[in-house]
């Protein structure tokens, strides 16, 4: 279970904050303007998707840097070409005498994917001032991150530049029955997190799960109950969701193609919609979509929900044409 939701407003700088439920994580689709964020919701990230390094995609990697800095937490980091390049030189204009002092391994991992496939990591450790460390390079090919719980894969789209498009997929959402939990004497709460971890690993079903919680009076209660039991009783696994992010796109038969592809079927999909329909000859010379092309890529992907952003500042206070123009595309109506 998660939530995804832009950081921003439409106008604002991009970027979604994907928080799991009932887990002290998060990842982001592009590292816009963070100021919105509070520092409590940076330090659950530890996976971040650029799309590209231009300055409102990028330029919140110094707070979330800032942060993080003394905390024990490693950031896994995806981007297109040059981006072991980008981050270097962010890292680089700062002097880093004083970190071995530190006492927690705070490190940020950084995967460069090429327009091959082919993926080249590195690791930059606060203990060691970030001076980068290679740790290998993969073979072209499957997803960029693939968890327990879900996987995140991308494709490249022309913005005059290689631009990343990035799709994650709940590989299963575990819908827990809040009555049969009542009836077997259990609260919902944070322990259902552990118990869907090890159902999911395929852990036996003899096995026993420790439910925790505070009774009414504030003391600490606990239950056992057999992890077969409690997926018998309580539990209905379906299909997982799947959330896509497409920014800074020239609307063409290529981009187009892969965009529909890389979205097919998603229970929500953020797209840009920079431009009214009216300036499409702006939209493809700035290499931009706009709110009728969003929207109709929206369509032909048979995506269930839509949210548009990163629209042009001359639009302000013209909001609501850019929302109608894209979801009567999305609709079929225009």
């Amino acid at each position: 279970m998660f939530n995804a939701t832009l950081i921003n407003d439409p106008f604002g700088d991009p970027g979604v904050y994907l928080e799991f439920k009932y887990r002290p994580s998060a990842l982001m689709f592009d590292l816009g303007d963070l100021h919105l964020l509070p520092p409590r919701k940076l330090l659950k990230i530890d996976r971040i998707f650029i799309s590209h390094t231009h300055m409102d995609h990028f330029i919140g990697f110094d707070q979330l840097l800032r942060v993080c800095l003394g905390r024990n937490r490693h950031i896994h980091l995806f981007g297109p070409p040059g981006i072991l390049r980008s981050v270097e030189s962010r890292i680089g204009s700062y002097t880093w005498n004083l970190v071995e002092n530190y006492t927690n391994d705070f490190a940020i991992i950084v995967t460069e994917v090429a327009q091959t496939g082919q993926k080249i990591t590195r690791c930059y450790r606060c203990r060691t001032a970030f001076l980068p460390e290679d740790a290998g390079m993969a073979d072209p090919g499957g997803p960029l991150a693939d968890e327990r719980f879900f996987s995140v894969r991308a494709v490249f789209l022309d913005h005059r530049i290689p631009c990343l498009a990035f799709r994650f997929d709940e590989k299963w959402r575990i819908h827990i029955k809040k009555t049969a939990l009542a009836e077997m004497g259990l609260p919902p709460g944070p322990w259902l997190m552990d118990f869907k971890e090890r159902l999911l690993a395929g852990a036996p079903a003899e096995s026993l799960v420790l439910a925790r919680w505070k009774g009414e009076d504030g003391t600490l209660r606990g239950k056992e109950v057999t992890l077969g039991e409690l997926k018998e009783r309580a539990v209905r696994i379906a299909p997982g969701q799947g959330v896509t992010y497409v920014t800074d796109a020239l609307y063409s038969e290529g981009n187009a193609e892969r965009i529909v592809e890389l979205a097919a079927g998603s229970e929500l999909l953020f797209i840009e919609a920079t431009f009214l329909d009216e300036d499409a000859h702006r939209a493809a010379h700035k290499f931009h979509l706009t709110a009728r092309q969003a929207g109709m890529l929206a369509r032909r992907a048979g995506v269930k929900r839509i949210q548009i952003f990163h629209f042009s500042p001359k639009y302000r206070g013209m909001e609501e044409r850019l929302t109608r123009e894209a979801m009567e595309a999305f609709a079929g109506t225009a």
